[in-house]
């Protein structure tokens, strides 16, 4: 299925990484489900911007009945199932390194807060998805991963090991899903400049960061999210269980 035939769901597509992925499917011809939890005003904003595409609705993605209704809603809307999700949303975090949790800072809460907030979510809006999905026959799934799993230059513990647990539940789904169509898969970034979550990361990590990729750049959230749109094409439809790490050649494998 083409990308401009699909209805997508993005998770958190209001606002910083999400909006962006919002953006390079509408540009696609995508219809985009934006789910947002408390960008209210952007979210509006961007259906009064694309009346016919965009379908925006409220629901916080660890809570299974509101996913529920979500998936029940947009399929109302649209007369037509979500055929793709995008698992981007981002449970209250952000990069700062001075700030973060050290080892014997950190809480059992903490970690399953992101825990929560990556597997969770995860699996609520899989399991939303996959009847429709296994009676088309059809599904794409793509799960928003970090390259801090391989290389944790900065040790932010409890985002890191959600975010590696993703990475697993992602594998599994796909072993478990393709015999219906359902593909599976990750797309893995570093610091990206920047979004809602990095705005506190100082200047000179930028720069190092820049000066340390192939690139000489640091990844933008427009760059990363396009990459977004292989995974959703036709292009990838031997493609299921994989990682891919969008960060401008900085980490390798």
């Amino acid at each position: 299925m083409q990308i401009r035939d699909q209805i997508v769901l993005v998770t958190g597509g209001a606002r910083g990484l999400g909006l962006a992925i919002s953006h390079a499917l509408l540009s696609e011809g995508t219809r985009v489900v934006v789910n947002y939890h408390n960008s209210q005003q952007a979210a509006e904003q961007l259906a009064q911007q694309y009346p016919e595409q965009v379908f925006i609705y409220q629901a916080d993605v660890t809570q299974a009945d509101q996913v529920n209704a979500m998936f029940a809603a947009a399929k109302n809307h649209f007369n037509e199932a979500i055929h793709a999700v995008v698992n981007n949303a981002l449970i209250q975090f952000e990069f700062n390194g001075d700030a973060r949790p050290k080892v014997e800072q950190l809480t059992w809460d903490m970690m399953q807060r992101q825990l929560s907030g990556a597997v969770q979510a995860a699996l609520n809006t899989t399991q939303a998805a996959l009847q429709d999905m296994q009676q088309n026959r059809f599904g794409r799934i793509v799960n928003i991963g970090t390259n801090l799993v391989q290389n944790p230059v900065v040790p932010y513990h409890d985002y890191t090991a959600a975010k590696a647990a993703l990475l697993a539940f992602t594998r599994t789904t796909a072993q478990d899903l393709g015999q219906y169509g359902i593909h599976v898969n990750m797309l893995s970034g570093g610091l990206l400049q920047k979004t809602d979550a990095s705005k506190a990361t100082p200047d000179a990590v930028f720069d190092l960061i820049a000066a340390s990729t192939p690139m000489g750049h640091v990844v933008s959230p427009e760059e990363f999210a396009a990459a977004i749109l292989m995974f959703l094409s036709p292009y990838a439809r031997a493609v299921t269980g994989q990682n891919l790490i969008v960060d401008g050649g900085l980490v390798k494998g």
